[in-house]
């Protein structure tokens, strides 16, 4: 079906472009941006006057609970709930039950995705078997079967002689390892240490679990040459050990969670079990240091950290309750809220969520996936056009995601994402 959009403000951080323009959709594609051929007869016209129109966004940190949760319907509604905030692909940990770490999972995954003409899905596979940490699992297999890239979720790697072997193979094929650094013993609490763990009788995780795990990658990083995206830092030691790891030219990239970037450990109020995730929200320095590495480059993109989890899991008290919080479909208002709030331009906040978290997959995209992030002429026609002006408020029971828990709920975002499409197709339209 061929689509118009007319009169928005196409940005494309990528290339720099930011114009007024009309974009033309046909097969799959950008036919063209501004001038329309003559002889495109457009089967549907959308006026975008007053909205931006940008590039799809590509979360790389997003669980659909799927193998695991097929009953409950819950990679229809994430999947939804993606489209519904922007996000036209998105990367999913290998955490699931079972784990991703056998082919037919991934194939399976895959195929159940692609039935429901949604948000595209790019699984990580397990790095090793059953996210066990003894034998790695078999990475080209993995790779055949659609995999981007290998990664333990949120189990540490302890041993340090299998994350060696595993950055070594990864190396030889050019695999991307995703890690979050974490070292194991010291990272078993249920809040960033410091007075307020303290004071409310909270098992604290300390600095120190993150940066150690951060020296031990960085010197594995050095001695095998793999290339490893290292997943939500939380503290701002962890960005000045990556920006000194970045100067010295290891090839690393790191990304910040919604939460992190947004909220501190104060927010945990009397217990507030929304607010238990992982990493723990840390203190008001720790954010400020976020904010700025993500504004000056040190940290490549923003992410939803997206974890559904179930009313029975969240209403408990804080320290038993399961970590995680839904955020598909507030990672795009709340890039543009951090935009506001740090002066940081417009096309830099889109570029977090959308190439440059693209860039990160790198080579590991199938040429069908290729171009994701970008809006050009002849690219992939993955786009989503968003009213600027618009404000919503957050409502826990007003998501489109299957969890209706966020730390968020309450809030004034801007941005309110009228048009989705992925691949061509009309995926998502808000109804006026």
């Amino acid at each position: 079906m061929k689509y118009l959009v007319q009169n928005g403000r196409v940005i494309d951080p990528a290339s720099g472009f930011d114009a007024v323009a009309d974009v033309a959709i046909a097969a799959g594609r950008v036919v063209s941006l501004g001038a329309v051929p003559a002889d495109f007869a457009a089967a549907q016209t959308m006026d975008a006057t007053g909205c931006l129109v940008i590039p799809g966004l590509v979360d790389l940190s997003a669980r659909l609970r799927e193998p695991g949760h097929e009953h409950e319907g819950m990679l229809a509604s994430e999947l939804a709930a993606a489209v519904a905030g922007g996000v036209t692909s998105l990367v999913c940990p290998p955490d699931t039950d079972p784990v991703l770490d056998e082919p037919g999972l991934v194939e399976m995954l895959r195929f159940r995705a692609e039935n429901l003409h949604q948000a595209r899905v790019l699984p990580l596979g397990a790095l090793t078997r059953g996210l066990q940490g003894e034998v790695l699992t078999e990475m080209l297999q993995l790779t055949e079967a659609g995999c981007v890239g290998f990664g333990q979720a949120e189990v540490p790697l302890a041993n340090t002689q299998v994350m060696q072997r595993a950055f070594q193979y990864a190396r030889s094929f050019g695999y991307t390892v995703w890690l979050r650094p974490q070292e194991l013993y010291l990272g078993k609490g249920v809040a960033a240490s410091g007075p307020l763990a303290t004071r409310m009788g909270l098992s604290g995780v300390p600095v120190i679990a993150e940066t150690i795990a951060l020296h031990t990658i960085f010197e594995l990083v050095r001695s095998t040459g793999a290339r490893v995206h290292l997943c939500r830092i939380s503290s701002a030691a962890g960005v000045e050990l990556v920006r000194q790891a970045k100067a010295q030219g290891l090839p690393i990239s790191c990304d910040v969670s919604i939460n992190s970037l947004h909220l501190t450990d104060l927010d945990v109020g009397y217990f507030d079990s929304r607010t238990r995730l992982n990493p723990p929200l840390r203190q008001q320095a720790d954010r400020a240091a976020l904010r700025a590495g993500l504004a000056d480059g040190t940290l490549d993109a923003l992410v939803s950290d997206h974890t559904p989890v179930g009313a029975d899991e969240k209403d408990l008290p804080f320290a038993e309750s399961e970590p995680g919080a839904t955020g598909l479909e507030l990672l795009l208002s709340l890039a543009l809220k951090w935009a506001q709030d740090e002066r940081v331009p417009l096309s830099h906040a889109i570029a977090c969520v959308t190439h440059r978290s693209a860039a990160v997959l790198g080579s590991a995209l199938a040429s069908t996936a290729s171009g994701l992030g970008r809006l050009h002429a002849g690219g992939v026609a993955d786009l989503c056009i968003v009213d600027p002006q618009a404000s919503w408020q957050v409502q826990g029971a007003a998501l489109r995601s299957q969890s209706k828990h966020t730390p968020f709920s309450g809030y004034e975002l801007p941005g309110r994402v009228r048009a989705t499409f992925v691949g061509g197709r009309l995926a998502f339209q808000h109804a006026d």
